[in-house]
């Protein structure tokens, strides 16, 4: 495992790498400021961008951290390998990287989510945004299977779960203006195809947990966007985890659409952060030591 630390000028940020010698994952760490609450779990957050777009510096990763920092949670954000863009798979990633599909994202986040999980004796937590929240619910799957240190809790901010997502009835909770034809239900389900590539992907818990057994699944935030397609899915997967006996807290913020974590400037910006730093520091649990 290697590990490089940086000052990193944005912020109360370290940068370093973690994996194996033939593939380093990108992790950027946040301390908490003010100090840390004792037994305040460490996050691990996760950007979104359809699987396929999206790094450590766009706001809805760095600002989030930032902001989140500022409210005493710890925290890490990782740049997770990217999937290739639908209809253009000549696209490379930043410095020449290669895209590549499903699992290997998730594998790069489960790499990094072992080596937080080692550093934060008060446990760590899975969570992310749109297609992040996806593979934050899909890494605390495969940290329960695997016998890696159990995720003390999962955030979700406007993401979805399933290989096909479900349609809203409510014609007042679906997207508007350009994001009817960009999030149409369609288009979204041409992007979980192009995540997994061709095979049996779509039917995979790890690639998309909804609809599967979560057993064992610790408790969970959900904080969606009240016009928005993806929330069906991420509605779903709430009440899907509620069935199973999972503590779920969920809110559809009044007005908002998607992608509002990625706007800093936002009035709903602040007020989900807010929530998710309440909500983290309330769920410190007894952790092997």
């Amino acid at each position: 495992m290697r590990r490089r630390q940086l000052t990193h000028a944005g912020g109360p940020a370290a940068s370093g790498t973690t994996g194996q010698s033939d593939h380093a994952v990108p992790i950027r760490w946040y301390e908490a400021s003010p100090a840390r609450t004792a037994d305040t779990p460490t996050l691990l957050w996760l950007h979104g961008g359809g699987f396929f777009r999206g790094g450590l510096d766009q706001p809805e990763a760095h600002a989030v951290a930032q902001e989140l920092a500022r409210l005493g949670v710890p925290l890490a954000t990782v740049d997770h390998r990217l999937a290739p863009v639908p209809g253009l798979a000549w696209v490379r990633q930043r410095a020449g990287r290669p895209r590549v599909r499903f699992p290997l994202p998730l594998d790069d986040v489960l790499q990094a989510y072992r080596t937080i999980a080692a550093r934060s004796p008060d446990g760590a937590v899975l969570g992310g945004a749109s297609a992040g929240a996806c593979l934050a619910a899909a890494a605390t799957l495969r940290a329960l299977d695997d016998g890696s240190s159990p995720p003390a809790g999962a955030v979700f901010a406007y993401g979805f779960f399933h290989p096909v997502h479900p349609r809203h009835h409510d014609a007042r909770r679906r997207s508007r203006r350009h994001r009817r034809i960009t999030h149409a239900p369609w288009a979204l389900d041409v992007m979980n195809r192009n995540y997994v590539g061709r095979g049996g992907g779509l039917s995979d818990r790890f690639a998309f947990p909804g609809g599967h057994d979560v057993g064992g699944f610790p408790r969970a935030l959900f904080i969606n966007a009240e016009h928005d397609n993806m929330a069906a899915s991420g509605d779903l997967f709430g009440a899907e985890l509620g069935a199973a006996g999972v503590d779920v807290a969920h809110h559809v913020l009044p007005g908002t659409r998607h992608a509002f974590l990625n706007r800093p400037a936002l009035t709903e910006f602040s007020t989900a952060t807010a929530m998710i730093a309440s909500w983290i520091r309330d769920t410190a649990v007894p952790v092997d030591r």
